[in-house]
């Protein structure tokens, strides 16, 4: 085969890079300062409704949910069920029991004005009689003139993705006195219904006034963007990208959750996921308050690793299933946390949305300026989709050369994904269609993964990865003759479509 001495070196030396980087780097992570954040953001709205039960009950996570029996959120006369089936994977509280109704009906939560996080909870299950496959409703806030779901199916949505439950999170703006929340089942299917398993209502930081956004064009010259404050978003994703996931008790504003983003990175590139060095503190500049993403995102983060002719190669890609025809906002978090790089020029990257230019030039360091390494940043850019249906959304990131940097390499802490309402107040997007022959429920969370021994597996699994990496590496090579381009003629690696389907905010 043409090249394979060249990739033989290649699979040589990436089994040596993840040998020794990787567990180095994490190593090295392992006794690192207290990051300082600054006081925790304290909601002054936290509604965490349990709905069908009486009483108080405690999630996985630790946190109090309150039954809706007779409360005063709930509307009067409207049925409680039980799950006909509980999946052991799914926790009981919210998810034990839901509020089911042929008819449309009204939650309304009494709130102070201001922006407020909202997150749906669904467990499809058969509830008093009623199969699950029938449910198939709306959801919207009529003051707001906001739909937030049509026609949704939350059985067709786990099915699909293979969850056993899934929660839709929006942030909404809230400018009189109440916020009020229409289920509403649809029309066109026979013996639809609604039902709802649990909702929260948790005010929201400052999150999206804090920076004006740019409008990335397409033709490399990004514009800023100006944002409606009283629209709404859907959180499509929030990932804590190189760290592990966080949960709600550990977040710094809102109990948002934070996902690993290790399902979303295409292919065998990557990188090298690492924690701050020892010596590296996390230390929030004045403009960057500490309730924009909790300490743990900006302390662990992926980079392309050391080898330039590797990195030059190919892009740190992610792919993200969203709906098309709508704007997307995409916060990207950054800090420098390894002891090298602490000087402008030493690591400058090029940032690709959608496979659009976002960025040139971008260098965390200098963003940082005059704080140096430790300090977080985050950029933000809107992006426009065109289209229907469901698509593939990219974020890659590949060394800027023409700066000739130290290193050629980048970096990323992480990243969420916003979806922009419409103007006619529409954020709906379709059921995902299950596949033939969906795989088995079973797992845990709200992830149906099943549960195996790794530690036997970890070395091989290095290797496998190394020479998929390598392969493709070699792969791309042969063909960069025939590469596609990103959309301002700079040279871009394009991949086939890839369906990860694995968010449980999709």
């Amino acid at each position: 085969m043409r090249g394979g001495p060249r990739c033989a070196l290649l699979l040589l030396a990436a089994l040596a890079a993840a040998a020794a980087l990787a567990p180095a780097a994490w190593a090295q992570g392992a006794t690192a300062p207290a990051p300082s954040a600054g006081p925790p953001f304290v909601p002054r709205d936290d509604i965490l409704l349990d709905c069908g039960a009486t009483g108080k009950g405690n999630d996985t996570d630790g946190r109090q949910w309150d039954g809706d029996a007779g409360s005063k959120y709930a509307p009067p006369n409207l049925a409680s069920a039980t799950a006909g089936a509980q999946d052991p994977s799914v926790p009981q509280v919210p998810y034990l029991t839901a509020r089911v109704s042929a008819a449309p009906f009204t939650y309304s939560f009494p709130l102070g004005p201001g922006r407020k996080f909202l997150r749906l909870h669904f467990y499809p299950a058969n509830y008093s009689n009623r199969d699950a496959a029938d449910a198939f409703f709306s959801v919207s806030v009529p003051a707001a003139k906001v739909t937030l779901l049509s026609n949704f199916s939350a059985y067709q949505t786990t099915t699909a993705l293979n969850f056993a439950y899934i929660v839709r999170e929006f942030s909404v703006n809230v400018t009189g006195q109440n916020l009020d929340l229409t289920f509403t089942p649809e029309k066109g299917h026979p013996n639809a219904y609604a039902f709802i398993n649990g909702i929260e209502v948790v005010s929201s930081p400052d999150l999206f006034d804090l920076a004006t956004p740019q409008l990335v064009t397409g033709d490399g010259n990004s514009q800023p963007y100006e944002m409606d404050p009283a629209a709404a978003l859907q959180t499509m994703y929030r990932l804590n990208v190189g760290g592990q996931a966080i949960s709600p008790s550990k977040d710094s504003g809102g109990a948002r959750s934070w996902d690993d983003d290790t399902p979303y990175i295409y292919g065998a590139g990557a990188g090298v996921s690492y924690q701050n060095d020892p010596n590296v503190t996390i230390t929030y500049p004045d403009n960057v308050p500490g309730y924009v993403a909790p300490s743990d995102v900006y302390a662990t983060a992926r980079s392309m690793g050391p080898d330039k002719g590797v990195n030059m190669a190919y892009n740190l890609t992610w792919i993200l299933q969203v709906d098309a025809g709508y704007q997307y906002l995409v916060r990207l978090h950054f800090c420098e946390i390894q002891s090298p790089f602490t000087k402008p020029n030493q690591r400058v990257f090029n940032i690709y949305l959608n496979n659009q230019t976002a960025m040139e030039g971008a260098d965390v360091i200098q963003w940082a300026d005059p704080n140096g390494i430790g300090t977080p940043v985050y950029k933000d850019y809107v992006v426009s989709t065109v289209g229907s249906g469901i698509m593939d959304f990219w974020v890659a990131l590949h060394p800027d050369a023409e700066t000739k940097p130290q290193y050629y390499d980048a970096i990323l802490n992480g990243m969420e994904v916003f979806k922009l309402q419409l103007t006619n107040g529409s954020l709906v997007g379709l059921n995902p269609v299950p596949s033939a022959d969906p795989p088995a429920h079973s797992g845990s969370g709200d992830k149906k993964s099943k549960v195996a021994p790794i530690v036997g597996g970890v070395i091989g699994g290095l290797a496998v990865l190394a020479l998929g990496y390598c392969c493709f590496i070699c792969k791309r090579r042969r063909k960069a003759a025939k590469a596609s381009g990103m959309s301002d003629g700079h040279s871009g690696w394009l991949p086939l479509s890839l369906d990860q389907g694995r968010n449980q905010k999709l």
